[in-house]
Order: C-alpha cells, then sequence, then structure tokens
C-alpha cells in the first residue's frame, strides 16, 4: 500500500478541520450537552469514519478497505473503555458539567499529537525490527489477561504520578475560572483546577496508548491506516462520552470481552511473527479477525444488556437514546458483513440478516425489510438446488 505525501497532507487536513470547526462552533460556548446534540455528532462521526473507509476501499483495495475498519472497530471499542476513566477523572476533580466537552476536545487534541509520536515509533520500531510484533503481542496478552483478572473493578480514581507531583511543586487556585488553564492571583501567574484536569486527561490517554496502538498494529501493519483509524475514534469520542456516560454502568460485561479482544490480536501478532519465520504456522487474515472482534463485541453488549433486565429497562431509555444505540450496533453488524464479502464462508449473509434484525426493534423501515427478506426466502425450495438441468 502507497500512501502519497498529498493524501498524508489531505486526510490530517481534514481531521484538522474537523477540530477546529468543533472547537469554533460547538464548543464555543460552554454549555451542558444534551442527548440530541450527542447523538448527532456521534452520528456524524461514524458517518466520516465509514466514508472515509469506503473511500480507502475504492482507492486502495478491499484488503486495505478490510483493515481500516478492523482497526476503527478496535479503537472504537477500546475507546469505550477509556469513558470509564474519564467520568471518574471529570467527577473526582469536580468539573463544571458546562466544561465537560471543552475538556475532553482538549484532550482528544493532546492524544492525536501524542498517538501520532507513538505511532511513527512504533512503524519504525516494526519495519527495523520484524520481532517487535512479539513484543506488541506480549504487550497485548499481558494487558488482556490483568483486564480479565480485574473485571468488574471500579478504576482507580487516585492522582497519577504527573498530577501528585505537579500539586506539590504548583501554586494552585481553588477553584475554577472557566476554561482558563492558568490565572493572576496577587500578581503571581498561578494553575487551576483546569490544568490538572487537563495533565491527567493527557497523561490517562497516553497509558491507554500504550495498548491501543500495538492493538491497531495487530490488525494492520499500514502506518496511514493506524493513523487514520485512531483519529477518526478519537474524533469521536467526546460525542461518544455524553452519548454513552449513563450507560457505562450498565455494560458490566465489556471489560470482559475487551481482554478477549487484547488476548487475541496480541496472539495475532505473535503468529504473524512465527508465519514469517516457519510456514507450517497460519496466519489469522484480516477478515476472519474483524469477524471476531466484531462476534465478541456484539455478544458483551448483548449480555450486559440482559443481564441489566433488557427485556424491562429498554423500553426506560429515551426514545433517542433507544434509537441511536440500535442504529450503531445494527449499522456496524451490516457494514461489517459487506467489509467480508471477499472472504470465502458464509460470513456476510448473516451478518447482513442480524444487523436488519437490530435495527428492527426501533425501526419500522428495517422490520418491513426484514418481513419481506423472510417472504422471499421462504418462497425458496432447497429441494430445486439440487434437482439436475434434465429434470
Amino acid at each position: 500500500m502507497h500512501v502519497s505525501f498529498l493524501v498524508w497532507a489531505i486526510t490530517v487536513g481534514l481531521i484538522s478541520l474537523l477540530l477546529i470547526i468543533d472547537l469554533l462552533t460547538v464548543s464555543a460556548k460552554p454549555h451542558e450537552v444534551k442527548l440530541k446534540e450527542a447523538t448527532a455528532w456521534s452520528i456524524f462521526y461514524i458517518g466520516v469514519a465509514i466514508a472515509f473507509g469506503i473511500w480507502v476501499f475504492q482507492r486502495f483495495g478491499s484488503q486495505s478497505g478490510n483493515e481500516f475498519f478492523a482497526a476503527y472497530l478496535v479503537e472504537k471499542a477500546l475507546s469505550v473503555d477509556n469513558l470509564f476513566v474519564f467520568v471518574i477523572i471529570l467527577a473526582q476533580f469536580s468539573v463544571p458539567t458546562i466544561y465537560h466537552q471543552r475538556v475532553l476536545l482538549i484532550g482528544v487534541m493532546l492524544a492525536l499529537v501524542l498517538r501520532g509520536i507513538f505511532i511513527a515509533f512504533g512503524a519504525a520500531a516494526l519495519s527495523a525490527f520484524s520481532f517487535t510484533f512479539v513484543i506488541f503481542g506480549a504487550i497485548l496478552i499481558w494487558t488482556g489477561v490483568g483486564l480479565f483478572r480485574h473485571r468488574g473493578e471500579e478504576p482507580d480514581s487516585g492522582d497519577n504520578a504527573i498530577v501528585s507531583r505537579l500539586r506539590k511543586r504548583m501554586n494552585l487556585a481553588d477553584d475554577f475560572h472557566g476554561s482558563k488553564l492558568f490565572i493572576r492571583q496577587n500578581g503571581r501567574r498561578i494553575a487551576t483546577p483546569m490544568f490538572l484536569v487537563m495533565i491527567a486527561i493527557g497523561s490517562t490517554d497516553m497509558l491507554f496508548a500504550l495498548d491501543s496502538i500495538p492493538a491497531t498494529f495487530g490488525v494492520t501493519t499500514e502506518t496511514f491506516l493506524v493513523f487514520a483509524a485512531n483519529a477518526f475514534a478519537l474524533l469521536g469520542l467526546r460525542a461518544l462520552y455524553f452519548l454513552v456516560k449513563g450507560l457505562l454502568d450498565r455494560l458490566v460485561y465489556l471489560s470482559l470481552g475487551l481482554s478477549f479482544i487484547l488476548i487475541f490480536i496480541g496472539a495475532k501478532l505473535i503468529m504473524t511473527f512465527l508465519h514469517e519465520h516457519f510456514h507450517s504456522v497460519p496466519k489469522i487474515s484480516t477478515g476472519v479477525g474483524l469477524a471476531v472482534i466484531g462476534v465478541i463485541l456484539i455478544i458483551s453488549i448483548v449480555a450486559s444488556l440482559a443481564k441489566n433486565n433488557f427485556s424491562k429497562s429498554w423500553k426506560l431509555f429515551p426514545k433517542t437514546l433507544r434509537k441511536t444505540i440500535v442504529l450503531l450496533v445494527g449499522s456496524t453488524l451490516i457494514v461489517t458483513g459487506f467489509a467480508l464479502i471477499v472472504i470465502p464462508g458464509p460470513f456476510t449473509m448473516p451478518l447482513l440478516i442480524l444487523g436488519l434484525v437490530v435495527l428492527a426493534v426501533e425501526f419500522a423501515w428495517a422490520e418491513t425489510l426484514l418481513i419481506r427478506v423472510r417472504h422471499h426466502g421462504a418462497k425458496i425450495d432447497p429441494r430445486r438446488l439440487f434437482k439436475k438441468k434434465s429434470d
């Protein structure tokens, strides 16, 4: 896959433009983000990522397209887990609700810079030393096992080392002063609590990057796709926070599912290295990896909702939120199904049907389409498929 400097420049320019538009419009005036606004922005950013993936399909082929969607799906899943910690940080510092979106937006900008550096180092290491695959794989397996062992536990809400050191060495204001990071008080320039919040968010995401970057390299070794998947997942992180922060406590099996995903990708990386040296060791294809990741996520979400008595509590959620959840899950299944068309085997149709089933929960058009599919399917006589032409 050859990516020209022009394509890199246009992609980085598009991401920068989206951030600037967000910064100058929605985030310009501090306000409490309502569900409708969060829903609209989540759909927008997911739509942008899907459109970019379709462009990758057309420009670089199905293999690259599959790798982008797999990397994006991994990053999106891991970003949901990151939100647990972000919720705790914002609550720990008692950040006023109207400033949450500004904190998260600046956190996203910091994360893009830090992850860009990590991706560059990771790509250079993979290019120079093939054994880096094993190192990344071991990191992911170790992280996955740790996540499995501590599943269901609350994340540590204490200060990290950087924040603790800053508290001791800096003069800090007691109260927030809007979104300002520094103020002048009695002739001295002192930091506000907002500065510590930014440091906490940025340093926490830097730790998350130690897991997410190797995980993305586990599904594609193309630096451009790794960067794009990270960028588009991060762009939608702020809207996703406001959309699902009320549901995080209900996703009781998400950490368990993510632990399996990390272990799977870690094993995939190690098998990729071994396959290069011992051809008898099988190599897991991108399509199979995408299918496995998608199935694990779906099972984790469905099992979590079932444990929370989903059948009785579903209607208690606002209608807009119900439709958004159904749209995200259903469209993900359908996009995954289309992405797997290039793979031999019965992968595409079950995912397309399952996507329609999910969408039919809240959308009448999907229910109508599903009824038509069932109606036409019932007309097919399997015995005709085995009749000889002479009959």
